[in-house]
């Protein structure tokens, strides 16, 4: 009798989707607008190489192919800007990193020193343009 059940909803489950179209389906812009948003850009955590932060707020990163991010924090984290601050980036699942839920990192300062949870609010992949426009100083 359970399976029976399970496949009465399963099929009520195909049939609705066919009428109504999955509840993911991508939608295209409406004509003439341009979207707000750039397509997700990943890369594996083994990728990721260097960073710099030029404020509390910021953190620019850069993966050993040569691509950079910009991570926007919610909030500020003066430990960034210290001198002997190292990332700890924690991996619990996936290896791969694509969005701002993916990071898990922790600023800290020398072993058995301060540390901090960063909480990244935002991700953005930049344009050559941009990180060109990035001061040597602050560029990792």
């Amino acid at each position: 009798m359970k399976s029976f059940v399970k496949l009465g909803v399963g099929t009520a489950m195909l049939v609705s989707l066919a009428f109504t179209g999955p509840a993911f389906a991508h939608t295209a812009p409406a004509k003439g607008k341009i979207p707000t948003q750039r397509a997700p850009s990943c890369f594996f955590v083994n990728q990721f190489d260097n960073w710099k932060s030029p404020n509390p707020k910021t953190i620019y990163i850069n993966t050993n192919f040569n691509r950079y991010y910009r991570l926007d924090l919610a909030g500020k984290y003066p430990m960034l800007r210290w001198p002997d601050a190292y990332l700890v980036m924690n991996v619990v699942g996936p290896d791969t990193i694509c969005s701002p839920l993916d990071w898990d990192l922790t600023v800290a300062s020398r072993p058995g020193g301060f540390s901090e949870h960063l909480i990244v609010r935002k991700m953005t992949e930049l344009t050559s343009a941009e990180v060109a426009a990035i001061p040597d100083k602050f560029r990792p």
